[in-house]
């Protein structure tokens, strides 16, 4: 993607656009299927837009924290997720930082609590949330460990485990923000770039 288009989407005067080319540009692989979640930086304003646009979509939105003038809006699919944290290893993971159980409302709920505690300055940044946002958990726990230090290479995520998987993830993942951000170019909607579950 070129500077050219984000600086010409970041100038639109069209909120709805400049909004729905946020959700496209910064979250294509989770809106192309390859990631379980995503988290978008929005403006407090935009909020209702944005469940707006997601409407009609398998896509849940939930806002994980307020900050002055801006949220952190999560986006995931709730079956995708609650496969997710069906894994005894994740399942095992989240009980350590005081998730009860795998049922997905529930674990949103008790990470958007810690992000609003955090936001508030009350406890450090729940980096746990790289599980929901499908990072590797040995990268997860990687990170935790060494204090986000030593990492093999950063991309999408510090990667300290596998970094031959990381490096074609990567590659997925710009390959589907390309096709993304190109679907949204020729005019396609939101509804039309997320791939439904079957």
């Amino acid at each position: 993607m070129t500077a050219e288009v984000l600086t010409y989407m970041a100038a639109d005067s069209n909120r709805e656009q400049r909004i729905a080319f946020a959700l496209v540009a910064q979250c294509a692989p989770f809106l192309k299927g390859m990631r379980t979640a995503s988290v978008l930086n929005i403006e407090k304003g935009w909020v209702r837009d944005l469940y707006r646009m997601i409407n009609a979509t398998d896509i849940s939105c939930r806002i994980l924290a307020v900050k002055k003038e801006s949220c952190l809006a999560l986006f995931y699919r709730e079956d995708e997720l609650k496969e997710m944290l069906a894994a005894q290893e994740i399942r095992q993971f989240l009980r350590e930082h005081g998730y009860e159980d795998g049922e997905p409302l529930r674990a949103v709920t008790r990470l958007s609590a810690r992000m609003n505690r955090y936001a508030k300055g009350e406890i450090p940044f729940p980096h746990e949330m790289g599980v929901f946002l499908g990072y590797p958990l040995e990268d997860v726990k990687g990170f935790i460990q060494n204090g986000g230090r030593g990492s093999l290479f950063t991309g999408y995520w510090k990667v300290y485990h596998d970094p031959e998987r990381a490096r074609l993830t990567f590659l997925a993942y710009d390959k589907a923000k390309d096709s993304a951000v190109n679907e949204f170019l020729t005019g396609k909607n939101i509804r039309e770039i997320a791939r439904m579950s079957a």
